[in-house]
């Protein structure tokens, strides 16, 4: 009888990041002429399917994480990976296409386009992408986030939990790597986080997609299997207003 192979010795595969920052420094100038450091971190990396709650004092440089991570806002030293691409080498045309295909973004605010209905901000998300935008694909996102009854309504019509499900749906529409999401729950009523926070989390393990949600409280925080505080990483997380 052959003998058995010994497989206990074997390791799983690693995970590989798909957000991964090195030696990103960040300042901004001040009227009077001060330069204020915002962001100086040496590393953060969020791997593939990973689900992570960032927290940090007011001024602590969430939302400019953010900004740099989506490529919104460029740093002025280190590199920035978003799956594998260098954005910091990058044209600006080249890092929209890559925001565009590989990053799902919830904004505080939604940024819904209030002419048009929950089918049509889909879509519109969708034209930024490489692919064609797909009616189909756009209703069975809006139908997976409970919205399949309001297709046709546009923003004003909709209550505004209904609106951040367009918003969730909205990200979604590329098929991206990552969703970065700013403060989800800041413009709903208590009662309603849960709901908004279980939306992400099991939409985005759904479609095996990393979460980084960046928010103040320790509620939505606890809801997380990580959690992270900006301060412990990023040396620059001082109060600046």
């Amino acid at each position: 009888m052959e003998p058995e192979r010994a497989t206990a010795g074997k390791l799983p595969p690693m995970p590989s990041p798909v957000v991964e920052l090195e030696n990103v420094r960040k300042a901004f100038a001040m009227p009077g002429g001060e330069t204020v450091a915002v962001l100086d971190i040496d590393r953060f990396a969020l791997d593939e399917k990973e689900q992570v709650a960032l927290t940090g004092q007011s001024g602590s440089g969430k939302s400019t994480l953010l900004h740099v991570i989506s490529g919104i806002m460029r740093p002025d030293a280190g590199r920035v990976r978003i799956a594998g691409h260098d954005i910091t080498r990058l044209g600006e045309a080249a890092t929209d296409r890559i925001r565009a295909d590989t990053l799902g973004l919830v904004f505080q605010q939604f940024n819904l386009l209030p002419g048009f209905t929950a089918l049509e901000n889909v879509l519109v998300a969708m034209s930024f992408g490489s692919g064609k935008p797909d009616r189909w694909r756009a209703a069975d996102l809006l139908a997976s986030v409970g919205l399949s009854h309001r297709l046709d309504h546009k923003p004003g019509e909709l209550s505004i939990g209904q609106q951040q499900r367009v918003a969730v749906a909205r990200a979604l529409a590329n098929r991206p790597r990552v969703v970065l999401a700013d403060e989800p729950t800041a413009s709903i009523d208590t009662a309603h986080q849960d709901q908004v926070i279980d939306l992400l989390t099991s939409t985005c393990a759904e479609h095996d997609v990393a979460l980084l949600v960046v928010t103040h409280s320790p509620e939505v925080a606890a809801r997380f299997p990580k959690r992270l505080r900006l301060e412990d990483f990023n040396r620059a997380a001082i109060p600046h207003g």
